[in-house]
């Protein structure tokens, strides 16, 4: 009989690792791997690159018809913020759980490992597996790599997956995606007291961020899932700019870097290639003058629409406060899982509103009723008959 694990306990773990996603996370993954293989499942650590990795658990008779629990294993960094204590040692005051991932998503992780830990998984019908990725919040680079390399080795999975990102238990069916596109203003350098000798890439640089706010003005006209959504268009945020290096030299360089959400069921190709189109007169001003506009799609992290209805959603609709799914604000692995033939239901513990934050917690009472709330959808899913649910 194995011994049941305690999920505070287990959290505390999970956030004493700083997976920020500029460091590694093997040490997470073995932890998480070893706890899965002590359960009974048959794991594989899939190595994305030096130190990154994804962790697959399985369960059970291989099936299309069980269900993928999913949560990554990075975490934002805590640089420059004010934590009332040590962000990756998890502290509980007045029932709240306060430590960086807490919430965002180690909080997850930790009830679902928790929960496997006390079911008698031998007795599945369907599989069960943990889908654990990593850099998430750099632009769901994992769950990216596991579509691109590893989807046909892992073939088959189940068809529908349990994000457990912190959504406040409303279920979610779809959210936006989220793209990060550079755009490479080129000049020429020159004394700045011979300006007519070169060609100013600051200067081109703002005739390219009047383009992107007329771009970006245009997408706001055009909505959709508007009682789903706070902002029911594609976003557009100009994010970062730099540019120069002196201030007595006309500047040769200028780089912006720009996010855009496109809305469920939209391509971020789509408006790559819009924005694309819309700096054609710029990119030949600046070719005229002797310089150029260059377009790079960095990451795309893929949208996501799940149908109505789903056998998973029905399963968690009596967990969830609300008894429609809706749609969550912000990306998630989902769009990559999309790619693999996988429909995604984005529900847990905890807000969004917190994540990110100093002072990032996830309620006691919350982490504890995840637990039971893994164990109920496992057996609905991967032990009654197939019409229960």
């Amino acid at each position: 009989m194995r011994a049941e694990t305690d999920p505070i306990q287990l959290l505390t773990e999970l956030v004493g690792y700083p997976t920020v996603s500029n460091r590694p996370v093997t040490s997470i993954a073995a932890a998480l791997a070893q706890r899965a293989e002590d359960a009974g499942g048959a794991v594989s650590v899939l190595e994305s690159s030096q130190g990154k990795c994804n962790v697959i658990a399985r369960f059970g008779p291989r099936s299309a018809n069980g269900i993928i629990l999913s949560g990554h294993m990075d975490v934002v960094p805590t640089e420059g913020q004010a934590w009332s204590s040590d962000p990756f040692k998890l502290q509980e005051r007045d029932g709240r759980l306060y430590g960086r991932g807490s919430a965002d998503m180690k909080g997850f992780i930790a009830a679902v490992t928790a929960a496997i830990s006390a079911m008698p998984l031998s007795t599945l019908k369907r599989e069960l597996v943990l889908m654990w990725t990593h850099d998430e919040e750099v632009g769901c680079l994992g769950s990216q790599i596991l579509a691109d390399r590893w989807a046909s080795s892992l073939d088959p999975l189940p068809s529908q997956a349990w994000i457990g990102e912190p959504t406040d238990l409303k279920m979610c069916r779809m959210h936006p995606g989220h793209s990060t596109i550079e755009i490479r203003c080129t000049g020429r350098a020159a004394h700045s007291s011979r300006p007519g000798l070169g060609v100013n890439a600051i200067s081109l640089a703002q005739r390219v961020l009047a383009v992107l706010e007329t771009t970006a003005e245009a997408w706001r006209s055009d909505q959709a899932f508007t009682d789903h959504l706070a902002s029911p268009y594609t976003i557009m945020n100009i994010g970062q700019i730099s540019g120069g290096t002196a201030v007595n030299i006309v500047p040769d360089s200028c780089a912006i870097h720009v996010g855009i959400r496109p809305l469920p069921g939209t391509d971020a190709h789509q408006k790559i290639q819009d924005i694309e189109e819309r700096l054609n007169s710029v990119r030949q001003h600046a070719r005229y003058l002797g310089g150029d506009i260059e377009l790079h799609t960095r990451q795309i992290g893929p949208a996501l629409l799940t149908a109505e209805g789903t056998r998973l959603e029905r399963a968690l609709c009596s967990h969830s406060v609300q008894d429609q799914a809706t749609a969550a604000p912000f990306a998630t692995d989902g769009g990559n899982l999309e790619k693999m033939g996988i429909s995604s239901i984005v529900f847990g513990p905890g807000s969004i509103d917190v994540a990110h934050r100093p002072d990032e917690f996830i309620a006691t009472s919350e982490l504890l009723q995840c637990v039971d709330t893994v164990q109920r959808v496992i057996h609905t899913l991967c032990t009654e008959d197939e019409h229960v649910g």
